[in-house]
């Protein structure tokens, strides 16, 4: 089933690690700043193959209790903005759910009762 509440940041490790990583840490600073507002329910929908998985995996990376991602996040752009930075770094319950992942192993449970 994989775990679901406060997940690691080793899903963000592989794009950081992958030959071609387009800085995309920005999204962090707009995300901080709804936060406790009005606006905090953010959708990332982008077209297929534009790097949905990956913005989610960041997030994950950046809010989770589940994990120590200072020294990852520490040469990204979001690392400059010093208002937010570490005020926001790690310190929230998140609950990540992947869907294609569950999909799939639905999938597998009703072709075994068959």
């Amino acid at each position: 089933m994989g775990i679901y509440l406060n997940p690691n940041n080793e899903d963000f490790k592989m794009a950081l690690d992958s030959e071609i990583y387009v800085d995309k840490s920005l999204l962090i600073e707009k995300t901080n700043k709804v936060i406790r507002t009005e606006q905090r329910f953010v959708s990332v929908s982008r077209p297929r193959r534009f790097g949905k998985s990956m913005a989610a995996n960041m997030l994950t990376a950046y809010y989770s209790r589940g994990c120590d991602s200072r020294e990852m996040f520490s040469g990204l752009k979001i690392s400059k903005d010093k208002d937010t930075f570490e005020k926001h770094l790690n310190k929230y319950n998140v609950i990540r759910v992947n869907i294609v992942n569950y999909l799939g192993q639905r999938k597998e449970t009703s072709c075994s009762l068959k």
